[in-house]
């Protein structure tokens, strides 16, 4: 049976008790797709002989070192998979991809289970969802409304429940507004942590792959599986962590820069967050969003849009008709820039950055909306470039200030649609943000996606210093644990391993626990805790350690790794197996 929500952690839990394989879960979302009333959604599915091969495959390998294991999701058709077509929403441009994108192949290799992909605003141009020869995709909560672009289909099939995640792309918002309009999770991360490499552009200098889920843990899970330096991405960084307080300050609208189009409910819903924010012990603090607006302004209105003319200057040329008419437009009209204005608008930006520095230097992140509002199709395909800029207000500043943002869902109209606010902040904040979010999120109540379910999993940022992962006697309470607080330590969080440990009972006096990973076994996980040191606390403390346990890397169910104990093998001969008891602290109970 498939799990109410899509989560990471109940699809594994499913997996790991045997009331779910990967095969069965991919008929039964084959099925579902198949049912769905939105045909607007996918381009093209991987062939379904071809997804239960790699089902299979994936089974009989297990689980081990796989923290996507038998992970359903979907890619927005501007990325590459090997032997699909690649269309970018237009039939004329359309080829078989060779090879996976660097992102799709890494996430590949983690165990996801790819199912197909996604349709789009054509050349991922448009924040609405309705530039696609292939139809409109629609919100999940009203076919009247629409989806969200450019990474439309991405989002919907999330949002509906056909996939666990879905990748998009993000120039100016493409993997936010989707996410509002679906209330989903996106996370649009820094320029250059997910390789591009095997992604149609649209701004090459701008484009983010970015990341649809039903919480914030998930979509972190997908981003460290993913990331990483690729020498083929030309715009490619390595990834770091940039800290932010654990109690951050908010930047928020003032009143003369809160534009929700007329949209009093989605302005009301904004309110509800900040005073939510504020619950949580967060600050508040106003900034003066005109430089941010104005940044958002040039996107579309300056010379940048040249960069999206380069982008298929050459397919342009040869099949004009083949292009949708408002992005044709759109496109054509980065003709009638000159190099000279190009650099005019690079010197804008400048000012306008220093500008920005000034708001944050009130504040650690911003809070905004998502979308000030959302239209109908109709009134969309009235005004496709009028109400188009309008969605991307709050969203256009970001990838030209370099920074990164998560949207997450904010609650509902009276008439039942979504509305989503995001976290903006400095380059290699995901994690902090992300950590923002999920709190934010879980306290707002929305729910993800079509069903409303609250999400379960839960995302803590990583803490300054070394983390380790205890299972013993060092646990919270228990007989060992005054070492790590003698030493300084704190407690990070609970956690559980992934699903091929096992704990057992040592041979000895006193009596002391061994965890140790075990390929090809999948169980359900051993209750551990981490813990933080500083660096020379940590090294102490491991010098101190005696046989037979030692530090290795131990993975947990959320795909992280950290230090932590593990046992010597030959430690383990004649010791008693208690993997069942779920962990040491539940052993000692039941004894």
């Amino acid at each position: 049976m498939i799990p109410e929500q899509l989560e990471f952690s109940a699809i594994h839990a499913a997996y790991a008790d045997h009331t779910l394989t990967p095969t069965e879960l991919v008929k039964m979302l084959l099925a579902r797709i198949a049912a769905y009333h939105d045909k607007a959604v996918f381009i093209s599915l991987v062939p379904e002989e071809c997804l239960l091969a790699e089902a299979a495959s994936l089974e009989a390998e297990g689980p081990s070192g796989k923290p996507l294991y038998g992970i359903p999701y979907v890619v927005k058709d501007n990325i590459d998979v090997a032997g699909l077509p690649t269309t970018a929403a237009c039939p004329a441009f359309a080829y078989i991809a060779e090879k996976d994108a660097t992102t799709v192949a890494r996430l590949r290799a983690a165990g996801a289970l790819l199912l197909g992909k996604a349709n789009l605003d054509q050349f991922a141009t448009g924040l609405n969802g309705t530039r696609s020869p292939y139809g409109a995709p629609r919100s999940v909560f009203n076919l009247a409304y629409v989806s969200g672009g450019s990474s439309s289909g991405s989002a919907v099939s999330v949002g509906a429940g056909l996939a666990a995640f879905s990748l998009g792309t993000d120039t100016a918002g493409s993997g936010r507004v989707p996410a509002a309009f679906n209330n989903l999770i996106g996370l649009k991360p820094s320029i250059g942590r997910l390789s591009a490499a095997g992604v149609v552009p649209a701004c090459k200098s701008l484009d983010c792959i970015s990341i649809f889920a039903n919480c914030a843990a998930d979509s972190m899970t997908v981003l460290n599986v993913a990331e990483g330096y690729d020498p083929a991405d030309a715009y490619s960084r390595s990834p770091s962590n940039h800290p932010l307080p654990n109690t951050p300050c908010l930047g928020v609208l003032g009143a003369k820069d809160k534009d929700f189009a007329g949209d009093r409910e989605a302005a009301a819903l904004y309110e509800t967050a900040l005073i939510q924010a504020q619950s949580l012990g967060w600050e508040l603090v106003e900034i003066d969003y005109t430089p941010f607006l104005d940044i958002a302004a040039l996107l579309y209105g300056g010379a940048f849009v040249a960069e999206r003319t380069a982008a298929t200057r050459a397919f342009m040329q040869k099949h004009p008709d083949d292009i949708h008419p408002v992005v044709r437009a759109i496109i054509e009209g980065g003709h009638k820039f000159s190099a000279a204005d190009a650099f005019d608008d690079i010197y804008k930006v400048q000012a306008l950055r220093q500008r920005t520095r000034a708001e944050f230097a009130k504040c650690d992140v911003l809070l905004l909306p998502t979308a000030p509002t959302i239209f109908t199709v109709e009134e969309m395909l009235a005004e496709p470039v009028r109400h188009n800029s309008t969605l991307g207000i709050y969203t256009n500043f970001v990838n030209l200030l370099d920074m990164i943002a998560i949207a997450l869902p904010a609650g509902f109209r009276s008439d039942g649609l979504p509305f989503g606010v995001s976290f903006v902040g400095p380059a290699f904040s995901e994690a902090a943000l992300s950590g923002y979010a999920d709190k934010l999120h879980k306290a707002l109540g929305a729910g993800a996606g079509f069903t409303h379910a609250l999400p379960q999993s839960s995302y803590e940022a990583p803490v300054d210093g070394v983390t380790i992962v205890v299972a013993g006697a060092h646990l919270s309470g228990m007989a060992l644990n005054y070492e790590l607080i003698s030493l300084g330590a704190r407690l990070v969080r609970q956690a559980v391993t992934a699903h091929d440990y096992k704990l057992y009972a040592l041979a000895t006096t006193p009596l002391k626990p061994g965890l140790a990973q075990t390929p090809g076994f999948s169980g359900a996980g051993i209750a551990v805790e981490v813990w933080s040191l500083s660096p020379e606390a940590f090294g102490r403390f491991v010098a101190a350690l005696p046989a037979p346990m030692g530090i290795g890397r131990v993975t947990l169910d959320d795909g992280s790794v950290h230090p932590g104990f593990l046992c010597e093998a030959y430690a383990l001969e004649g010791a008693e197996d208690i993997t069942s008891y779920g962990g040491w602290r539940a052993y000692l109970t039941e004894r």
